[in-house]
């Protein structure tokens, strides 16, 4: 699942998607929320981030693996999000309204 940007559409990523069997489902316009990837962006900036004053880079790189480390030890599986959502049905990019 992903954005719309442009090169996701390009000649060489599709003919590679066909080569090895991958679809990909494209989120709709300020579908941002769709995203699993958004929801542990936030995650980290909630918890890792927000309301700090690191002194160095390296500090920030600290908080930032601490908090990856603890969220990947929790971590369980994606699975069955949407399956019959109508997102994943498209095969044409949808019009874009104004």
């Amino acid at each position: 699942m992903l954005d719309n940007f442009s090169l996701h559409w390009h000649a060489h990523v599709r003919t590679w998607m066909a080569g090895n069997d991958i679809e990909l489902v494209f989120l709709p316009t300020y579908g941002s929320w769709l995203n699993w990837i958004e929801s542990e962006f936030a995650a980290l900036r909630y918890f890792a981030l927000n309301g700090t004053d690191h002194r160095t880079h390296d500090e920030q790189n600290a908080a930032i693996a601490a908090f990856i480390r603890g969220r990947n030890g929790r971590a369980e599986p994606k699975v069955g999000f949407a399956p019959e959502s109508p997102i994943r049905q498209w095969t044409e990019h949808p019009a874009k309204s104004a």
